[in-house]
């Protein structure tokens, strides 16, 4: 059996989370006042360490952003032997995956700083979060979409825009409440939900198979 999975993401090190978490902390706790002297005082590690694997604090930046968007995955599945199952659960999975992340306090605080950001023309963050959040999940869900259509589960003609009617399905209005200040009650159990509905919502616009087995 061959299998398929996301685009291959460079793991950091166990070293590096350290520090890649203490930037997501420092974060959440001080808004926009990131130094590399707080981070390395946090993350117990020189600033030369920091400069050599990241040479600034853009590249710092990106790096995190970068550790906080990969957590959202696809999974693996059979490429070759795809079925409406697999292709439900896997989508599942993905949009769970996106809300836990994006109701997080550190994408919250991280999105609300790449904003301001993008305004004041200040910094790349918004460009930086975008290229690394919302583009490269993108090039990380297409090739499911795809297999899906290669096995004759789903119809479309463009994975791009197939892959945006998903996004807002999942996405709906939570990550604009939730920026806002909006308190969403998102417990473990209303994000299954909404991914549940969310997966059947997209099957039931581009599916072949127009329902799944239930359990």
């Amino acid at each position: 059996m061959i299998e398929a999975a996301e685009q291959d993401i460079e793991t950091p090190s166990a070293r590096q989370q350290v520090v890649l978490d203490a930037v997501l902390d420092l974060i959440v706790e001080g808004g926009d006042q990131l130094t590399m002297d707080a981070v390395a005082r946090r993350a117990s590690c020189s600033k030369e360490t920091l400069y050599k694997w990241y040479r600034d604090r853009d590249g710092l930046l990106r790096a995190t952003v970068q550790w906080q968007a990969s957590r959202v995955r696809t999974g693996r599945y059979d490429g070759q032997h795809l079925d409406v199952t697999t292709l439900h659960d896997s989508l599942k999975g993905f949009a769970a995956n996106w809300l836990q992340v994006i109701a997080s306090s550190t994408s919250i605080a991280l999105n609300r700083i790449a904003i301001g950001h993008a305004a004041s023309g200040r910094s790349n963050l918004g460009g930086i979060v975008l290229a690394n959040g919302r583009f490269a999940i993108g090039e990380r869900l297409k090739p499911l979409l795809e297999a899906g259509r290669d096995a004759g589960l789903l119809t479309f003609e463009d994975s791009e825009a197939a892959f945006r009617t998903f996004f807002g399905l999942v996405g709906r209005d939570i990550q604009i409440r939730l920026l806002l200040g909006d308190a969403l009650p998102l417990s473990a159990t209303e994000i299954d939900r909404d991914a549940e509905a969310a997966v059947d919502q997209f099957l039931a616009l581009y599916g072949q198979v127009k329902s799944h087995p239930k359990s």
